[in-house]
């Protein structure tokens, strides 16, 4: 373990960079007004682990934490794997996950995940969130268009009376209320699954972050904040994967 240390928490304190714009893993602040969540807690759990404090580092999105990695400003990175991130960050397996589906306006034709990727269609999106990426490398026939945040992808799926808004299936829960009649698609195109990032090129230290992640789903740990957060049914705990 001393040799974790020194080489996760060099400066001798554990580092975590934080997705702010991850309403369901970020809920609150503490009573010192620090992020509060699924996410912060999971660091300060592998923090005390570790045997040192827990330092929060709060980005506006996942791309900029990613964008990161390379100004050793964190530890660890909490947010969602994703192939064009893992090209820079090395990602344990997940802890949880997120459905992504579609919001469609009233009296949409569309029914099917299938019908949205069609010619003509447009789908707003929040640029360079895990499910952009997803699409992105997945859409063949409908148009992406980007929006800077989640409240300015709806907007834009608003105003612009697109076809349909990409989104985690919690917040276009949310957001379906701002639009009557309105529906969300059942299925979903893609699951966006949470992990810890950390710097690539050493082996043992993303090898101890993989077996802390698979212990914590074993003995309950993911559910429990899952629990203390109130997130159930908007999270769910990830397939444990002894691969990784």
């Amino acid at each position: 373990m001393p040799s974790i240390v020194e080489k996760l928490a060099p400066t001798g304190v554990l580092r975590a960079g934080l997705n702010m714009s991850n309403f369901l893993l970020i809920t609150g602040t503490t009573a010192d007004g620090e992020p509060d969540g699924v996410s912060p807690d999971l660091a300060r759990a592998i923090a005390n682990d570790l045997g040192v404090p827990a330092v929060m580092v709060p980005f506006k999105g996942p791309g900029e934490v990613a964008d990161a990695v390379a100004d050793n400003v964190w530890d660890i990175g909490n947010i969602a794997a994703e192939p064009e991130r893992a090209k820079t960050v090395n990602f344990t397996q997940a802890y949880c996950e997120i459905q992504a589906t579609y919001l469609l306006p009233p009296d949409s034709p569309l029914n099917s995940i299938t019908d949205v990727d069609a010619p003509g269609n447009r789908i707003a999106v929040k640029n360079r969130a895990a499910y952009d990426l997803w699409l992105t490398d997945h859409i063949q026939n409908a148009t992406l268009h980007r929006a800077p945040s989640i409240d300015e992808s709806y907007e834009l799926f608003a105003s612009e009376k697109l076809d349909a808004l990409a989104g985690l299936r919690p917040a276009l829960i949310n957001q379906q209320q701002l639009m009557p009649g309105s529906t969300i698609l059942e299925e979903s195109f893609t699951s966006v699954q949470q992990s810890v990032g950390c710097r690539p090129g050493d082996a043992e230290v993303l090898e101890y972050l993989n077996q802390f992640i698979r212990q914590s789903i074993s003995n309950g740990l993911i559910q429990q904040l899952i629990d203390k957060h109130q997130v159930n049914g908007r999270l769910s705990v990830a397939p444990l994967d002894q691969s990784v």
